[in-house]
């Protein structure tokens, strides 16, 4: 009882939960709940070059699954891969090229992954980008919005029936605490309306993300395939010094490393506990609430409208596993 509310009280102190602090606080006994092996098993983690989404794929790695690095820059894929294929367990590490802000990108690599892959027991949607400025992707949406929603939603609507085949699995969205000083705004989902802030629009697509979650996890009830978003607290990453410097020289000496931000990542991908439930917000291996300001909350409809709009923009109004049985048009990684 004591510790719980300890871990309540450092949740709501922001500082003492979101730093190096609280997970030192709270890690403690961590050590001795082993995680089981996952040898045999297929993880893909995307935005995995650097930052949390390396040290999650290194966290599976060392579990002995087979892991995917999503990567865009295939020179940062292929040195991540090495870095990770120096550690004893890193034998099995594959590099996939793919641009989460290009739905085309995002189509062409489900197809052959699926292809090649065979099965996909965890996707960790954990690419993301912030920028200064507004700025348009490829297919003409807003860069923040197309990037850390539109396509983590469509990669995994493509992937939905591998991730059903290969049953019990899990996808796992990387959010961020940020979320929760944003209210959806479904009238706005590209911040098209006053001026751009680079932070505010990143925030508010990460409460979409656990939004998102949600509907998904409800979606897929009772079919093999659970559904959780974390916020990995305050990291000290590659993303956050360029993004956010001055946060970053303020907070410094309690930012945490990237593997203790990344070690949710890990536990819901592994752990058995998140495998018996399904559409919960996690920091820190406990669930967490999904507000703590009232004017924050969504309605049911813009709910569903947050959805619709994701099913238009994305182009995934049909079945979503067709691009999965399309033929590949020819290798789609590198392994060690």
């Amino acid at each position: 009882m004591t510790r719980s509310l300890l871990d309540t009280v450092l949740d709501r102190s922001v500082i003492g939960g979101y730093t190096n602090v609280g997970y030192g606080i709270r890690s403690r006994g961590w050590s001795a709940q082993r995680m089981p092996s996952l040898a045999g098993r297929v993880v893909m983690v995307t935005g995995a070059t650097s930052g949390l989404g390396l040290a999650a794929a290194n966290g599976f790695a060392r579990l002995g699954a087979s892991v995917w690095l999503v990567v865009r820059s295939e020179a940062r894929g292929r040195r991540a891969r090495l870095e990770i294929a120096e550690r004893p367990a890193g034998h099995d590490v594959h590099v996939g090229l793919c641009d989460l802000s290009d739905l085309g990108s995002v189509r062409e690599f489900a197809g052959r992954f699926a292809a090649e892959a065979g099965r996909l027991d965890v996707l960790v949607n954990n690419a993301g980008v912030l920028t200064r400025e507004r700025r348009i992707s490829s297919d003409g949406i807003e860069l923040t919005f197309a990037t850390n929603v539109l396509g983590p939603f469509l990669l995994t609507r493509l992937l939905l029936a591998l991730l059903q085949r290969s049953a019990p699995s899990r996808v796992i969205n990387v959010s961020s605490g940020g979320m929760y000083t944003q209210r959806i705004r479904v009238d706005d989902l590209q911040s098209e309306r006053g001026g751009f802030d680079g932070p505010t629009a990143y925030a508010q697509t990460k409460r979409a993300q656990v939004i998102l979650t949600e509907i998904l996890a409800q979606r897929l009830e009772g079919r093999g395939v659970v559904v959780h978003a974390m916020h990995p607290g305050w990291a000290d990453t590659p993303g956050v010094r360029s993004s956010l410097p001055r946060f970053y020289r303020l907070t410094r000496p309690l930012l945490r490393t990237p593997e203790q931000g990344a070690d949710t990542i890990v536990w819901l991908g592994a752990a058995d506990e998140p495998g018996r439930s399904t559409g919960l917000f996690w920091h820190d291996r406990r669930p967490r609430p999904t507000h703590v300001l009232p004017w924050t909350r969504e309605t049911r409809q813009e709910r569903e409208r947050l959805w619709r709009q994701c099913v238009e923009l994305s182009g995934s109004e049909q079945d979503p596993t067709t691009s999965a049985k399309e033929k590949p048009d020819g290798p789609l990684s590198s392994c060690t």
